[in-house]
């Protein structure tokens, strides 16, 4: 039996046992052994070579565009630019979005160069979703493609630890109730090739999150849903618009409704992706220049004066003396604070160094 079938028959054994308490372990011991293969194949396929694909990055931060074809990825990149671009566009600070080409059911197993496209996605800094406001349904499709490409959305990793021994079997500490079996838990761990070892679970975990802790390699990023076309649904229809979402998880107060062809309601979906990423602007007081509010210095929410010298380059990091801030993040203008300082978003900022 090929490895590909042995894949679709423990499919097939999982779907059809009932999950209670009394099969939890066998069906974290069979996802186990189906992650693993999965894994296996993967490796093989990748071996075999094949077209990379591939677009340069640039910017603070990237955003995925992921949607079906045909969704209007294209306009909405040409409305953001005003430039006529197919695959990448640069908006807000520092972002660059993406687009990934138009994605197909079976993406995630190969088809038409899915692993390439999806391995993009990976490397993003946040998965923008963009739906037909007539084919919500397809959100599901594609989260499914994504999580089987072992992206993980609107998630963090496990708060658990493994520590390999000598000896002395498996020893499971919890903190609490974590949601599974003593014994489901040891399954899955001998499944992964675990004989000895100390396991610390330090909060509720579902024998998915356990198995994708233990393989180590899952990618774990936010999302945003955008709605497109929003201009060509009667006002009648928004309810049955709504009640579509909340059927694929959403909140409709959460999704961003947009027509990327009338160029409405980008705007909001520019300000969501930059509170998603979590960028901020610092502008910096040049000697003899003044404060350049034009081009200001992107950073990340919880960076400091340190890492600001760091991104400006240099020597300034060596030649630091201290530095002066006003803004949010001061408690007066100009109050002079060390590297440790965390700066706020449109604070301006300057450097004393050493000559």
């Amino acid at each position: 039996m090929g490895l590909e079938e042995e894949i679709e028959e423990l499919e097939a054994e999982i779907a059809n046992t009932p999950y209670n308490k009394s099969t939890e372990a066998h069906i974290g011991r069979l996802k186990s052994k189906l992650a693993q293969k999965k894994e296996t194949l993967e490796t093989r396929s990748s071996a075999g070579g094949g077209e990379g694909y591939a677009i340069e990055k640039t910017g603070d931060a990237t955003v995925a565009l992921v949607g079906f074809p045909s969704v209007g990825k294209s306009t909405l990149l040409n409305a953001l630019t005003n430039a006529d671009s197919e695959t990448a566009a640069t908006l807000n600070v520092g972002v660059q979005l993406l687009d990934v080409p138009g994605l197909i059911e079976g993406a995630a197993g190969g088809r038409g160069g899915g692993r390439e496209v999806l391995s993009v996605v990976r490397t993003a800094d946040v998965v923008l979703f963009m739906l037909s406001v007539f084919e919500i349904e397809q959100y599901a499709r594609l989260r499914e493609e994504l999580y089987a490409n072992k992206i993980r959305l609107d998630q963090r990793p496990p708060s658990m630890s493994v520590t390999k021994k000598h000896k002395g079997g498996i020893d499971v500490t919890t903190n609490g109730d974590v949601g599974l079996e003593t014994a489901t838990i040891e399954e899955v761990l001998r499944e992964h090739g675990y004989v000895n070892a100390d396991v610390t679970l330090r909060e509720e975990i579902t024998v998915d999150q356990l198995i994708d802790g233990l393989m180590d390699n899952r990618i774990y990023l936010p999302s945003i849903v955008t709605v497109n076309k929003a201009d060509l649904i009667d006002h009648g229809y928004l309810d049955t618009v709504h009640e579509e979402l909340r059927g694929q998880g959403l909140d409709p107060e959460e999704a961003i409704f947009i027509s990327a062809e009338e160029q409405k309601g980008l705007d909001s979906l520019k300000q969501s992706i930059h509170e998603t990423i979590g960028l901020i602007r610092v502008y910096m007081d040049k000697p003899g220049r003044g404060v350049d509010y034009e081009e200001p210095l992107v950073l990340r929410e919880g960076d400091t004066v340190e890492d600001a010298c760091e991104k400006i380059g240099s020597d300034f990091r060596e030649r630091f003396r201290f530095a002066r801030v006003s803004g949010p993040s001061a408690k007066h203008d100009e109050q002079q604070v060390g590297l440790d300082h965390e700066l706020a978003d449109e604070d301006v900022l300057r450097l004393i160094v050493r000559r």
